[in-house]
């Protein structure tokens, strides 16, 4: 089978699309914060690294990462997502405006706070300890009205959806078929325990532990990936699903293609939020008019420069394509 391919020309063409494209980001959002030390010695108390306090940086997390990594490569997203009347909240919110991205469509739920991830980590991006803030149940009907309502409001006009779901309430089988709609790409990152909830998506991007989860199948090679991703394709009743699988590359399979995609040769250094890239590139590519190889190349290059950052990051169009220089 012949690998895909992208040329510089094609990639410039297509991320010159980018700019101020919109793009509906539906999902969990969070605020990720990481505490910074160094580590010298062992706690007497217990068998645990003592770690001395050095910086402290709060990142946008979850569905508020997606939107930022559109907006980074720019194009222009509208987020609807569910937050607490909290102090982090607040500094969602803050964050939001930071980076010229609209809050609007954040629904305020009082009976739930803002999902928050603490993260402490050492001098040498080494992760001891993660502390979640969240409520994970599924939001109330009122809230789940709300966000409709959102949808309808920010999204008329969008190029492309996308569901970032990390199973802290915000995605229901109600918003994805909601969602759905034949002028536009709905892309899905997905968490397994909603499978049923994808019907009808164009594309399913799980991890390979994910697509394991999802087929009961191993992934260890090529054939593997292939055959899991044809019964992931299955299971979720989707158009098309495209397994990351870190170093191995990806696998991209739909009724036009089954293609292997290599991965990009980078130095990790922190893999937090690379899967947040992986959809904001696919949709953004997707709503220029990419086919689903090369959306899925164009996406792993940005998870390929992603993963050598720290934290939940982002890449720019102009660092997109220096890696096809």
């Amino acid at each position: 089978m012949s690998l895909p391919r992208l040329g510089a020309a094609r990639a410039r063409d297509l991320t010159g699309r980018f700019a101020g494209l919109p793009v509906l980001v539906v999902g969990d959002v969070m605020l990720d914060r990481f505490v910074v030390g160094r580590v010298t010695r062992i706690s007497p108390e217990a068998p645990v690294p003592v770690v001395r306090f050095q910086a402290e940086h709060v990142r946008l997390g979850g569905a508020a990462n997606v939107a930022h990594n559109i907006g980074a490569l720019g194009g222009r997203p509208a987020l609807v997502g569910v937050v607490g009347v909290d102090a982090a909240a607040d500094q969602l919110r803050a964050q939001l405006a930071e980076s010229g991205i609209d809050d609007s469509g954040l629904v305020e739920d009082r009976r739930r706070r803002t999902t928050e991830k603490v993260r402490v980590v050492t001098e040498r991006n080494q992760q001891v300890a993660r502390i979640d803030y969240e409520e994970d149940g599924d939001v109330s009907a009122d809230i789940e009205a709300a966000m409709i309502a959102a949808m309808a409001r920010l999204g008329g006009n969008a190029g492309a959806a996308l569901v970032s779901d990390y199973l802290k309430g915000a995605v229901t089988r109600k918003i994805v078929s909601t969602l759905r709609d034949a002028r536009r790409p709905l892309i899905v990152d997905p968490k397994i325990p909603h499978l049923a909830c994808y019907a009808g998506a164009t594309l399913v991007t799980p991890n390979h532990h994910e697509a394991e989860a999802a087929t009961h199948r191993r992934i260890r090679t090529d054939d593997d990936a292939r055959e899991a991703a044809r019964e992931f394709r299955r299971r979720a009743a989707c158009d098309a699903a495209l397994v990351t699988r870190g170093e191995h590359g990806m696998w991209l399979s739909s009724d036009a293609a089954e293609e292997a995609i290599p991965a990009v040769a980078r130095e990790v250094s922190d893999v937090t939020g690379a899967g947040d890239t992986v959809v904001a590139a696919l949709a953004l590519a997707l709503a220029a008019g990419a086919t689903l190889p090369e959306a899925a190349i164009l996406a792993n290059h940005a998870a390929g420069i992603v993963v050598g950052k720290f934290g939940a990051a982002t890449v720019t169009r102009e660092e997109l394509l220096a890696t096809f220089a």
